[in-house]
């Protein structure tokens, strides 16, 4: 019972934060909810005793990615401006096709049948998760890195004043 009321609390805080990151005005509040949205995400991987993923979600989500988004915005004086129109003209668009997509969404998730399976977790879970990211998937791994660079490099030249 307890686990259920923790449950409800974390998906409408990530539910409630991920609507507001879409509907504010304002582009720095909506960086601000969507980290109240991952951190929400992040108590769920508790609850699916993932504490790794948990961990995972608020170093590199909450804190790389989201601070990265801040300070773009932030050092972008233009976004930041009151008198700055944060909107555009195909969000009347955009918001039929989120709709659309949502009622296929749910469609989709109620005509498939959802095995239920209890097994065990194995106790090496983690060692073999580093060996097949370290093994397996390594390219990919690294293609992530450069992509996160790439964004952190774009970050930095579109957030540099221009003295020009």
């Amino acid at each position: 019972m307890v686990l259920q009321a923790v449950f409800m609390l974390f998906s409408a805080m990530a539910v409630g934060a991920a609507l507001a990151v879409v509907t504010n005005k304002n582009i720095f509040h909506s960086a601000l909810f969507l980290v109240v949205a991952l951190l929400g995400v992040a108590g769920l991987y508790v609850l699916l005793e993932a504490p790794f993923i948990a961990v995972v979600q608020v170093l590199i989500y909450v804190g790389a990615i989201s601070t990265l988004i801040l300070f773009a915005i932030m050092l972008t004086r233009r976004l930041m401006d009151a008198s700055e129109r944060q909107r555009n003209e195909q969000w009347f668009i955009s918001a039929i096709v989120a709709v659309g997509l949502f009622i296929v969404l749910v469609l989709s998730v109620g005509q498939v049948h959802w095995p239920v399976v209890h097994t065990d977790v194995p106790e090496n879970h983690l060692n073999r998760l580093g060996q097949d990211l370290m093994e397996h998937y390594v390219l990919p791994f690294e293609v992530t890195a450069v992509l996160l660079l790439a964004a952190l490099v774009g970050a930095i030249v579109i957030a540099r004043e221009r003295t020009r």
